[in-house]
């Protein structure tokens, strides 16, 4: 009995951990097909001038396409900030300005998924931003900082600044997400371009 048991404790630990890193692939695996869908939803957006859901029973839609030559490919920034927004790509906060446009606005990010390429982000870097209009901004990272959000961080959504603000949990290596720290990067425009 005693060795029967002692054969089974590996045999669960296997299975604990492969259930965990399947969970962590399946998040991760999402996250990258959903930015393909949502491409396409943008394609149909700016040719049609409207917006466009990537899948049928899909609670947010496209509003801005983001290029920097940190990452492999565009982002798509998504209607609201929200959980079941973000498990898909970036979100835009409501309330605040459109990306590329006049004014400032907040895009946030899961750290593990679409954002995590923020951890090595340095002031300069170049980011372009497409708008609705299908015409291209380009902003450089001017601010980095670390907020904690239990004290007032209401400058976020200061509208006289045409700023973006790229929001993500810190820091990006902690076990439990979640606590009160964030990144946000400030990107501050530079001029408007036809493509990226």
């Amino acid at each position: 009995m005693a060795t029967k048991f002692i054969l089974t404790i590996p045999l669960l630990l296997v299975t604990i951990t492969a259930l965990s890193w399947g969970n962590t692939l399946y998040i991760h695996v999402k996250a990258v097909l959903a930015q393909f869908l949502i491409a396409d939803a943008w394609a149909d957006t700016l040719e049609r001038d409207r917006d466009f859901k990537p899948w049928p029973w899909a609670d947010t839609w496209p509003v801005a396409r983001m290029h920097t030559e940190i990452l492999d490919g565009d982002l798509y920034i998504l209607a609201g900030a929200h959980g079941s927004t973000l498990a898909f790509g970036p979100g835009h906060m409501d309330g605040t300005v459109a990306p590329g446009e006049s004014g400032s606005s907040v895009i946030a990010g899961h750290r593990d998924t679409h954002f995590e390429f923020l951890e090595n982000i340095v002031i300069d870097d170049r980011f372009q931003i497409q708008t609705r209009r299908g015409t291209w901004q380009t902003y450089l990272v001017s601010n980095i900082d670390i907020i904690d959000t239990t004290e007032n961080d209401t400058w976020l959504l200061d509208q006289s600044l045409d700023t973006i603000y790229l929001v993500t949990c810190f820091p990006f290596d902690v076990i439990n997400p979640g606590g009160p720290l964030r990144i946000v990067v400030q990107l501050e425009p530079v001029s408007r371009v036809i493509g990226p």
